[in-house]
C-alpha cells in the first residue's frame, strides 16, 4: 500500500531516525594533535632532565666552587694520552727529563731542550751535561703552559723545537697535579713550583738571561711568579713574554667558549664568576703588570678563538700606562690571516726573530 504524498519506505530506515547514520554505530570523535614532544615521550623526558642540569649546575658552582678548579685547569685531561713522559726523545731532540722537588711532598716533571748550535755534543749525554750546558751563555726560557694536557702537547713541542732552533735553552714543566708531577694544582702552589725552577736553574746558568714565557693559563703563572720575586726578594726576571693572555682569570671565564651557554643566564656573573674567587682563583695579570718593571712582550692572534684579542690590548695598555719605561712593553698582533688561532703562534718561524729584536739579542 502506497503512502499518500510519497513512495515506498527504504529498508532499514524510519520516519524518526534521523540521528542514525548507515553504519548503526557512533561516529568516532576526532583526537585532539599531542605535538611531536607528546608523540615522543623519551625525548620529552632527556629535554627536561637537561634542562635541570642546565639550571642546577651554577647554584651548584656557587655551592662548591672548588668545582671550577676543574674546568679551569683541566689537569685531568692529560692528553697526548699513554705518552712516556720520561723519554723526551721520542718527540725531541736534545732533550732531557728530570724531576724538581718545589717542596715537602711535591715533586714536578720537567723537560730541558739545549739550544740546536749543541744538539751534536748533546747525543748520548746524562742529565749532569744538560746541567753544566745551562750556563753556556744562551738564554734560558722557563716555558709555562696553559690549562688541559701536559708538556708532550703537540703545540708546545713545537714551541721547544722552534725555539731551540733559535739557540734558546728550554726548560718546560708540568705544574703540580698535572702530568706525572705530584701534588694538587691551585694557584699558589703553581707560584712555588715556578719559582724554585727559578731557583734551580739560576743556580746552574750563571749570568745567562732567564725568561719566564707563559702562555694563556700560563701567563697568569708568570706575571704571579716574576711580581713574587721582585716584591719579596728584589729580584727582576729578565723578562717576560704573556702568549694569548687575559686580565684576570675571572675576565677569561666571561670570555671563553665553554660559558658561552650561561652568558644570558639570571645571576651569571654572582653565581659563576664570582665563585671563582670563592676558589682561591684570581692570576690577576692587570694587577701584577703595574708593579713589574722587567721588558714585557705580549704576543695575541688576531683570530684567537677563547681568549679574543682585546683582552691582550687591554692588558698592554694597563702596563704601558704602568711602566715608567715604555720602551719596555710591546704588543704584537698576529694577523688572522695566518691562522695562528689561540695555540698556534709557536709555529710561526718569524717568532723567534720577533722576540730576540724585542730582547736587543743577536
Amino acid at each position: 500500500m502506497r503512502r499518500r504524498g510519497g513512495g515506498a519506505a527504504a529498508p532499514g530506515t524510519g520516519d524518526g531516525d534521523s540521528d542514525g547514520d548507515s553504519g548503526g554505530g557512533a561516529r568516532p570523535q576526532p583526537q585532539p594533535s599531542r605535538g611531536w614532544l607528546g608523540r615522543c615521550p623519551r625525548l620529552r623526558t632527556l629535554l627536561l632532565e637537561l634542562l635541570l642540569v642546565y639550571i642546577s649546575v651554577p647554584f651548584l658552582i656557587r655551592l662548591f666552587p672548588v668545582i671550577l678548579t676543574k674546568f679551569i685547569f683541566l689537569n685531568f685531561l692529560a692528553f697526548p694520552f699513554f705518552t712516556d713522559l720520561q723519554q723526551p726523545a721520542l718527540l725531541l731532540n736534545n732533550t732531557v727529563s728530570l724531576r724538581l722537588a718545589t717542596e715537602p711532598g711535591v715533586s714536578v716533571g720537567i723537560w730541558h731542550t739545549v739550544p740546536g748550535s749543541r744538539g751534536a755534543e748533546a747525543r748520548g749525554q746524562e742529565q749532569s751535561w744538560y746541567e753544566e750546558a745551562l750556563g753556556d751563555a744562551h738564554p734560558v726560557i722557563i716555558y709555562l703552559h696553559g690549562n688541559g694536557g701536559t708538556r708532550a702537547a703537540s703545540h708546545r713541542v713545537q714551541f721547544m723545537k722552534l725555539m731551540g732552533a733559535a739557540d734558546f735553552h728550554i726548560v718546560a714543566l708540568d705544574y703540580r697535579g698535572y702530568g706525572d708531577s705530584s701534588g694538587y694544582p691551585t694557584e699558589s702552589g703553581f707560584t712555588t713550583d715556578v719559582l724554585a725552577l727559578y731557583d734551580w736553574v739560576k743556580a746552574r746558568s750563571g749570568n745567562s738571561s732567564i725568561i719566564f714565557w707563559g702562555h694563556s693559563l700560563g701567563t697568569g703563572i708568570a706575571t704571579n711568579a716574576a711580581r713574587k720575586l721582585q716584591e719579596e726578594r728584589g729580584v727582576q726576571v729578565d723578562a717576560v713574554v704573556l702568549e694569548s693572555p687575559y686580565n684576570s682569570i675571572r675576565e677569561a671565564a666571561a670570555h671563553v667558549p665553554i660559558t658561552t651557554i650561561y652568558r644570558q643566564f639570571p645571576g651569571f656573573e654572582y653565581l659563576i664568576l664570582d665563585s671563582i674567587a670563592l676558589a682561591n682563583m684570581f692570576f690577576r695579570n692587570d694587577e701584577n703588570v703595574k708593579v713589574l718593571a722587567c721588558p714585557l712582550l705580549i704576543l695575541h692572534a688576531e683570530d684567537d678563538a677563547v681568549l679574543p684579542v682585546q683582552l691582550g690590548r687591554k692588558l698592554f695598555e694597563t702596563a704601558r700606562g704602568a711602566y715608567k719605561d715604555k720602551s719596555k712593553v710591546k704588543f704584537i698582533a698576529f694577523p688572522k690571516e695566518l691562522g695562528l688561532g689561540h695555540d698556534y703562534i709557536s709555529s710561526n718561524p718569524e717568532l723567534p726573530a720577533l722576540v730576540k729584536d724585542f730582547l736587543n739579542m743577536k
